[in-house]
């Protein structure tokens, strides 16, 4: 019987296998070095800088919206104003101020007896070297009395919630108010404040602040020469609100999806973005203390200081969310690559919780049919617990740094619980399948074809 073909010689041999080898050459050369687009790669690289530059941008407009735009984060905001030791030292100096440059002090006397003028001098002597200095330091024991009580908390809140529509004015300059813009310095009226010390000068026998007129008097909040133009920025930001945020976001989105490494592009871009926005925060500081050395003489610093960090307070809180979200989302995107050093944090992950699993199985772990649906499931189900977690931050109406870690922290648990019952269950632990039946073990791969 002759053979069905006749063999080949090892020519043929060595141009088949040449053959192969330019083969596969060819495909190794395409998967490794796919063609470049350097007119895309250049495009997401400018809307990524664009974004990350903006960032900082709109997280100040999105504080001078919110600022201007909810009175209760103004109130909120201002609130604390009412406790501080040194706003309430420049409010009691400014009211003495006002009662002493109104107030009669020969008609302190009028009201008393001529027998009895001599005591009266004589106690109003004990205060000071002077009847000047007797009565004003008995004033300014009034007035912190006053700034000190409950009563200028209510005087405070209450002013500032009735004033919050003059803080848009304020900003722009324009119109009246408690609070107004005058000579490039944001004062706020305490007049209030001067009633209530009045009445308690008068509690106090002194009947002649009785006959003091309605006084309109106001404290310094912030005075810079530049507050002209600053304004002009900040009614600018207001206006953009909460847009410059969400085209920011759209822009870094864009230069990702355009990038030919998109998941390199997404670390570098979220590093990018928490880089820039805490040199905002760097800025704010160094711009505190150039503020407050151009002072006058006349402004408390320690009460400017006061008012400064109180006004910036929810924008560093902001600047931290951003830059702990940049950061969350920088590691979520490097650890879910395929780089070296991520595979082998993946893999501690998985052995951890593997150890973990087989130790409860050893132990009498029974997941019933909770464990197979986990596993065919997994996928959709760390989707689902991905989108849960966006979705809560989201809905999160201010949140902060550490409810972006919180956050984080209760979706690592949940993907941890979910590797955790999805994990294969080793021999005889019993758990069941849908229709019932004992999971068999896993099978280990050898690596040969199945006959």
């Amino acid at each position: 019987m002759e053979p069905d073909s006749e063999p080949r010689s090892s020519g043929d041999h060595r141009s088949e296998l040449r053959e192969l080898r330019e083969r596969v050459a060819l495909l190794e050369s395409g998967t490794a070095r796919p063609p470049r687009h350097r007119g895309r790669s250049f495009l997401a690289v400018v809307l990524i800088v664009l974004g990350c530059l903006l960032a900082p941008l709109g997280v100040v407009a999105s504080w001078a919206a919110d600022e201007v735009g909810d009175t209760d984060r103004y109130v909120a905001t201002v609130a604390p104003l009412a406790s501080d030791p040194d706003v309430q030292d420049a409010v009691a100096n400014r009211v003495t101020d006002a009662v002493m440059s109104r107030l009669d002090l020969p008609a302190l006397l009028s009201g008393v007896a001529p027998e009895e003028r001599p005591l009266a001098e004589k106690a109003l002597g004990r205060l000071g070297d002077s009847l000047q200095g007797a009565v004003r330091s008995f004033v300014q024991d009034k007035a912190r009395e006053v700034v000190a009580s409950d009563a200028f908390e209510k005087i405070w809140t209450g002013a500032n919630r009735a004033a919050h529509a003059s803080v848009d004015k304020a900003l722009t300059g324009s119109g009246g108010g408690a609070v107004q813009l005058k000579d490039d310095t944001v004062t706020l009226d305490v007049g209030p404040v001067v009633d209530r010390v009045k009445q308690r000068l008068v509690d106090e026998g002194m009947e002649a602040a009785g006959r003091i007129p309605e006084v309109h008097t106001d404290i310094t909040l912030v005075k810079s020469d530049d507050i002209g133009k600053v304004k002009t920025y900040v009614r600018l930001l207001q206006i953009m609100g909460n847009w410059l945020p969400v085209l920011a976001l759209l822009l870094v989105a864009g230069g990702v999806l355009l990038a030919g490494r998109r998941r390199r592009a997404l670390v570098t871009a979220a590093v990018a973005v928490a880089v820039t926005t805490g040199l905002l925060a760097l800025g704010l500081r160094l711009f505190r203390a150039i503020y407050l050395d151009a002072l006058p003489a006349g402004v408390s610093q320690a009460a400017a200081g006061s008012v400064y960090d109180t006004f910036t307070h929810f924008l560093y809180t902001t600047v931290r969310m951003v830059v702990a979200l940049g950061v969350v989302v920088a590691l979520a995107a490097w650890l879910t690559g395929p780089g070296r050093r991520a595979g082998l944090v993946r893999g501690l992950w998985s052995s951890g919780i593997g150890a973990v699993r087989s130790t409860a199985d050893r132990a009498g772990l029974r997941t019933g049919p909770v464990g197979p649906f986990v596993r065919r499931y997994r996928t959709w189900i760390n989707w689902i617990l991905v989108a849960a977690a966006l979705l809560a931050y989201l809905l999160w109406s201010y949140p902060t740094g550490w409810v972006v870690v919180g956050i984080a922290l209760v979706l690592l648990l949940a993907l941890a619980l979910t590797e955790f019952l999805g994990a294969a269950p080793g021999r005889g632990t019993g758990d069941l399948d849908e229709e019932g039946t004992a999971d068999e073990p896993p099978t280990v791969p050898t690596g040969r074809p199945t006959v």
